[in-house]
C-alpha cells in the first residue's frame, strides 16, 4: 500500500511529541490533537492522484479482460447458439416439407383408391348384369325350346288321340250296344253311327 509524504509527515511530530512528554515527566503531550489523525486514506485529497491511478490501471486491466477473454467466449457461444438454431429451424422446416409432401402424397393416392374403387366396382356391377342377362337369354332359350318340344310333343298326342277318337268310340259303342241289345252289330253299321255324329 502506497503512504504519502503528508500522511508520514503528519505521524512523525505526533510520535516526537510522546517521546518528549515522556521525558518531561507531563502527560499533555501524549494527546494527539484532533489534526494530527488525519482522514481515512480513501477519502483523503492528498491520495486521489494514485487513487484515480490505480482505478485507470484496473479498470483498463478489467476492459481489456473482458475485451480479449471474456467477450470471445461468449460471442462464441452465442453464435453457435445461433447456428444451432438455425440449423433447428432449417431441419424443422425441410421436415415440415416432407410431411406435407407425404400428406399431399397420401390424399393423391386415396383419391386415385377410391376412383378405382368406384371403378372396379361399376365394372364388378356391369359384368354381374351381363352375366345375369346371359344366364336369363340362356334360361329363357331353354324353356322357349323346352316348350316348343312341350307343344310339339302335345300336338302329337292331340293327333294321335283324335285318330284313335273313332276307333275308340266305335268300340264304345259297340260294347253299348251289345250291353243293352244283347246282340252283335256290325261294324260298319257302327262306324257310320260314329261318322255321323262326329259331323
Amino acid at each position: 500500500m502506497f503512504v504519502t509524504s503528508a500522511f508520514a509527515q503528519e505521524s512523525a511530530p505526533a510520535t516526537e511529541g510522546a517521546h518528549t512528554g515522556t521525558e518531561g515527566g507531563t502527560h499533555s503531550a501524549t494527546e494527539v490533537p484532533a489534526e494530527a489523525h488525519g482522514t481515512f486514506p480513501p477519502f483523503d485529497p492528498a491520495t486521489f492522484p494514485s487513487q484515480l491511478l490505480w482505478l485507470a490501471i484496473t479498470f483498463g486491466l478489467f476492459y481489456l479482460f473482458l475485451k480479449k477473454v471474456v467477450m470471445p467466449r461468449v460471442g462464441g457461444i452465442i453464435e453457435v447458439r445461433s447456428d444451432r438454431i438455425t440449423q433447428d429451424l432449417d431441419q424443422a422446416a425441410k421436415l415440415k416439407g416432407e410431411a406435407d409432401a407425404a400428406v399431399a402424397a397420401y390424399e393423391q393416392e386415396l383419391a386415385e383408391a377410391k376412383t378405382k374403387a368406384n371403378a372396379i366396382g361399376q365394372q364388378a356391377n356391369d359384368a354381374t348384369k351381363a352375366e345375369a342377362e346371359t344366364v336369363r337369354k340362356k334360361i329363357e332359350a331353354a324353356l322357349d325350346k323346352k316348350l316348343g318340344e312341350a307343344e310339339a310333343s302335345i300336338a302329337s298326342i292331340k293327333a294321335n288321340a283324335m285318330k284313335e277318337v273313332g276307333t275308340i268310340a266305335e268300340d264304345t259303342a259297340s260294347a253299348i250296344v251289345e250291353a243293352l241289345v244283347g246282340g252283335k252289330t256290325g261294324k260298319a253299321e257302327i262306324a257310320a253311327a260314329v261318322k255321323s255324329v262326329a259331323r
